[in-house]
């Protein structure tokens, strides 16, 4: 992977997982000079793509390691806050791991901060019953007694040419002393991002292995055509547990497990479990989990972007770093942005 660094806009990266926001702010010219993940996994996937990163629990990074930048990126935690998740939010550890963030912000004062989570986030309670999103504004807004100008908008990747129907919550703040106030770019046009324009992934290229089914799970899928679900298994052929739901689908919300997504569909969005009960993971025409890279793929990573796949255990890992990954050409959209907003026509690159 050769995504060359530049004299561009110094980039503090936290919660770097495997690089993809990472790749993307790179590609739109900023420099990356510090990077961090506490995720043995990630740090792998990402010092085969862009060297060093520091593996440190970041609660323990004293301020002072950390080089001056620019811009600051977080994709904090969101395990707590996720609809996959058990939803804890601030009373799971994790979900208060954006106050690491805050603390590094105070310290540095980047010109720019963004942070990127899923859409749990906005209809999260803080511990004195002020909705999440607010305290994060509210402590951006007043720091230093400077303060960033901050906007938040729920991001479907989608609109910024990635063939996943992914929605995340996104926060850019641009520092008050610089009198700009970040607008999201436009959506761009879907023309192109379904799955039958991914598919197949040419013969030479790495990483075509994917992590086997369990007997249940081929069972499933066996009877769900392309475009299908667990709503055209038969119900002799289901499982106890799914014979439950599907004689009470009212009170268990019409859930819609083991989707398996068309050629001719934009995919649902890839999760870090790779379950196919609750992502968009099952091969259209084969009875299959889609491999690694085709999982890459669809999260916009390059063809030539090197992940691990030596083991099974390796597999496994590379389904849940991608799945946490931020979409590289969402990212792209969001950094070109800035980059044209902030550092070019708003005169902080100076």
């Amino acid at each position: 992977m050769n995504v060359s660094c530049n004299n561009g806009p110094r980039m503090v990266s936290l919660f770097s997982g495997c690089g993809g926001l990472d790749t993307g702010f790179k590609k739109a010219g900023f420099d990356v000079v510090w990077a961090n993940d506490f995720d043995s996994d990630a740090q792998a996937v990402y010092r085969l793509n862009h060297g060093e990163i520091d593996g440190r629990d970041i609660v323990t990074v004293p301020d002072t390691d950390i080089p001056e930048c620019d811009i600051l990126c977080a994709g904090f935690p969101c395990q707590p806050f996720s609809s996959a998740g058990n939803r804890k939010g601030v009373h799971d550890s994790r979900g208060m791991l954006y106050k690491e963030c805050l603390r590094i912000i105070a310290a540095k004062m980047p010109k720019v901060i963004v942070f990127e989570n899923v859409r749990g986030l906005l209809s999260t309670k803080y511990i004195d019953g002020r909705n999440l999103v607010n305290v994060i504004v509210d402590d951006l807004s007043s720091m230093n007694n400077i303060g960033y100008n901050v906007v938040y908008h729920l991001v479907n990747s989608a609109d910024y040419g990635v063939p996943q129907n992914r929605r995340r919550v996104l926060f850019v703040g641009v520092r008050k002393d610089l009198n700009i106030e970040f607008v999201f770019p436009d959506k761009q046009p879907k023309n192109g991002l379904t799955l039958g324009n991914l598919l197949p992934v040419p013969a030479g290229v790495s990483h075509q292995v994917h992590w086997p089914l369990s007997p249940q799970a081929l069972e499933m899928i066996s009877y769900i055509p392309e475009g299908g679900s667990w709503k055209d298994v038969p119900y002799e052929h289901l499982a106890p547990r799914f014979k439950r739901i599907r004689d009470n689908m009212r009170k268990y919300h019409s859930p819609n497990f083991y989707r398996r997504f068309s050629r001719n569909e934009i995919c649902g969005t890839i999760t870090a479990s790779a379950q196919p009960e609750n992502c968009g993971i099952v091969h259209p025409t084969e009875d299959r989990r889609f491999t690694i890279r085709e999982v890459a793929r669809i999260q916009t990573f390059p063809d030539d972007y090197v992940f691990i796949d030596g083991t099974l255990k390796d597999v496994t890992a590379m389904y849940k770093v991608i799945g946490n990954a931020v979409p590289v050409n969402m990212a792209y959209a969001i950094a070109s942005a800035i980059m044209g907003q902030v550092f070019v026509n708003g005169g902080a690159g100076q």
